[in-house]
């Protein structure tokens, strides 16, 4: 993508499930370690970590999110609460795909979208209790296109665990196959600037359509999203 705009790493996949416990489990059972983003009981967010680079995210949404969509158009701006209605309505797979912006770059990284007529929502900050009690700060901004990526500043303080191999092999990701619509690719390609995990395919609808995963022998098909697999850093990643 060519791009007078700063680039933009990704931070995290976000993939929605029905039953955000069972998808835990099966996970776990597929060689994955996943760590609950907040106390289990009660959690809605779940993560897989790596030591670094962009991690997937497991969510879920309430059963009854549409009487949500008001308050969340309020609290993010127009448009967030739709993108919160289609994870659902979609089914279960990869819903959405969130930037990396550091926060001092954040405002004149907004200001520069607005300029060049990428509408941008709210700037929401963020305080999440992690399941071991710790806090860790974050903002995040949707674009009014709910299909669009949206921009995220790095969790603080940073939650990348110092090494992790999962049990199945999995060190990282290393490609990110995003479908999109032709009348997307200007905003993504100022949104996304020139992120080489990001691999553009053409596609009715712009979203994740696929990862690759270091590491990963064998590819999995886990609640409606392809984990494919790219057995070595070097190596070529296959289906």
């Amino acid at each position: 993508m060519n791009t007078a705009q700063p680039s933009s790493a990704c931070s995290h996949v976000l993939l929605w499930v029905r039953d955000l416990h069972q998808a835990v489990a099966n996970f776990r059972a597929a060689g994955f370690e996943v760590t609950y983003a907040t106390a289990e009981a009660s959690a809605q967010h779940a993560h897989i970590w790596f030591s670094q680079g962009p991690i997937i995210e497991l969510l879920t949404t309430p059963r009854h999110a549409w009487l949500f969509k008001w308050p969340i158009d309020c609290l993010a701006g127009r448009g967030a609460g739709r993108r919160m209605l289609r994870w659902a309505a979609q089914g279960e797979g990869f819903c959405d795909l969130a930037l990396l912006c550091e926060d001092p770059a954040l405002a004149p990284r907004l200001n520069s979208l607005a300029a060049c007529g990428v509408h941008m929502g709210r700037t929401v900050n963020w305080r999440r209790t992690c399941a071991d009690g710790s806090q860790t700060r974050f903002r995040f901004v949707y674009p009014r296109h709910d299909r669009l990526p949206f921009l995220v500043t790095p969790y603080s303080p940073s939650q990348h665990p110092a090494r992790r191999v999962h049990p199945n092999g999995a060190t990282g990701l290393a490609a990110i196959l995003l479908g999109v619509h032709p009348d997307d690719h200007p905003a993504l390609n100022l949104l996304a600037g020139d992120d080489p995990l990001l691999r553009l395919q053409p596609a009715t609808h712009t979203g994740v359509q696929a990862v690759h995963i270091t590491g990963l022998a064998h590819p999995l098909n886990l609640h409606g999203a392809q984990l494919l697999s790219c057995p070595t850093a070097q190596g070529d990643c296959h289906a």
